[in-house]
């Protein structure tokens, strides 16, 4: 029998050495994939001062967009904006401008979501007042030039206060839709 274990041991040593190289193979594989970077969130490019405009098939300029700084991250194809000011030429007569703290462009560029003290302003035009609204959140459509929110806005012009919760604007039509708990004050200012 102790013949037998003799023979047998080299063969069995073997198995096992095999079995446990097999093993810790597998273990560093996978431990060297979750380090190859695939999984950190660098930014692949970070720029300062941006400024970038989109023109109209007629050549004229449609909106620009600025920001104190651009980062870019691969991993999720997210670029984020510091200070960022969007301005609308949608109407020639009044841009409109929106200014928040940060953003976020969606991926393909058709979306951005400004957030953190959010400013819209419309300038005044002909007989029409300049138009503020404040929110903390605000989604953009640029390339269909509206605006939306679901979250607290105060608008604001030379007579009226209105307070509401969400609203959607349309920059091209000028259409402005409150969305609930509407709640207003107009004063005719003396002359």
């Amino acid at each position: 029998m102790n013949d037998k274990l003799t023979a047998w041991f080299p063969l069995l040593l073997l198995a096992v050495l095999a079995a446990l190289t097999f093993w810790l193979d597998r273990t560093v594989q996978t431990q060297a994939g979750a380090h190859n970077g695939s999984a950190r969130h660098d930014p692949d490019y970070i720029i300062d001062r941006l400024s970038a405009m989109r023109m109209a098939p007629d050549g004229n300029i449609k909106y620009t967009l600025a920001a104190e700084k651009m980062t870019h991250y691969p991993d999720d194809d997210s670029t984020h904006l510091q200070m960022p000011k969007f301005v609308s030429m949608a109407s020639p007569k009044a841009p409109m401008s929106i200014t928040s703290r940060e953003a976020l462009v969606s991926k393909d560029g058709d979306n951005v979501f400004f957030k953190d003290n959010v400013r819209v302003i419309r300038d005044a035009h002909a007989d029409k007042s300049e138009l503020v609204m404040e929110t903390s959140y605000l989604h953009l459509i640029p390339d269909q030039n509206i605006a939306k929110t679901d979250r607290p806005v105060t608008i604001t012009d030379a007579n009226t206060i209105v307070k509401s919760i969400g609203l959607e604007f349309n920059n091209e039509t000028r259409i402005l839709k409150l969305e609930s708990r509407v709640r207003g004050i107009y004063e005719l200012k003396k002359k």
